[in-house]
């Protein structure tokens, strides 16, 4: 009986370890989820500002007719 208390203990302490350990893990991802985020955000912003850049120099070009 106290070897199957003892493996008991040892079992829930290694799940509480494990538990602690992924907590910990989830914390990091998140805060890694967030500024990837950011980054999305600021690399979203600096196409739209390229594409409406491109897109004022476009307007700028002159035409070209066809005979």
């Amino acid at each position: 009986m106290d070897a199957e208390l003892s493996s008991l203990e040892d079992r829930i302490n290694t799940l509480a370890m494990l538990c602690q350990q992924l907590r910990t893990e989830n914390a990091q991802l998140k805060l890694e989820m967030a500024s990837l985020q950011a980054s999305n955000m600021k690399l979203h912003d600096k196409v739209d500002m390229a594409k409406t850049r491109v897109e004022a120099l476009l307007a700028r070009l002159p035409v070209e007719e066809h005979d």
